[in-house]
């Protein structure tokens, strides 16, 4: 899958390379990123970037290195993993701590539904969050999602079982 290119008012958001490896290694190895995510490992490695940027470079999932417009300074990340036979795909993002609390999540959010609604014509998007982490409840919340249901005790992150809350809408109720 060829992968792309998108802009928000604020926001790039393009293809990893291998050189967004040295910014992406601290902010994505952060302790506070990985442990709100649930694919993030702790501690995260030049290694583990250099593995990440050639999987994403793959184009099997949309995987895209979320810059500013101003400055390019690297910001997170963010995910669509569509489903083409069942016209679905799932969404999420990190963003490193430096970055927390300026709306990055949602506007990439926001992007990255648009983009599955409007180009990959798809019927519903969905995601989840695990239970420590109520922002990103709040930014699912904020771009039209539903809160459909939680998996008590679903996954294990780093000793401790979490609740994983998920999240939907259709392309119907999507108000973009």
């Amino acid at each position: 899958m060829e992968l792309p290119t998108l802009q928000t008012k604020r926001l790039l958001l393009r293809p990893f390379t291998r050189d967004d490896i040295p910014e992406l290694v601290p902010l994505i190895g952060a302790s506070e990123v990985a442990a709100t995510t649930r694919r993030i490992p702790h501690p995260y490695t030049t290694a583990d970037g250099e593995k990440f940027v050639a999987q994403a470079q793959k184009g099997e999932e949309i995987n895209l290195a979320i810059r500013l417009r101003d400055g390019l300074s690297l910001v997170g990340g963010g995910i669509l993993r569509p489903d083409v036979e069942h016209q679905h795909a799932e969404v999420g993002y990190w963003i490193g701590v430096p970055h927390w609390g300026k709306g990055y999540a949602t506007e990439t959010a926001q992007e990255l539904v648009r983009y599955a609604f409007r180009e990959l014509g798809l019927h519903r998007v969905y995601a989840s969050h695990t239970s420590n982490n109520p922002a990103s409840g709040k930014v699912l919340a904020r771009i039209g999602m539903r809160h459909e249901g939680q998996m008590r005790g679903h996954l294990m992150k780093w000793g401790q079982y979490q609740d994983l809350e998920f999240y939907g809408i259709l392309r119907e109720e999507w108000k973009g």
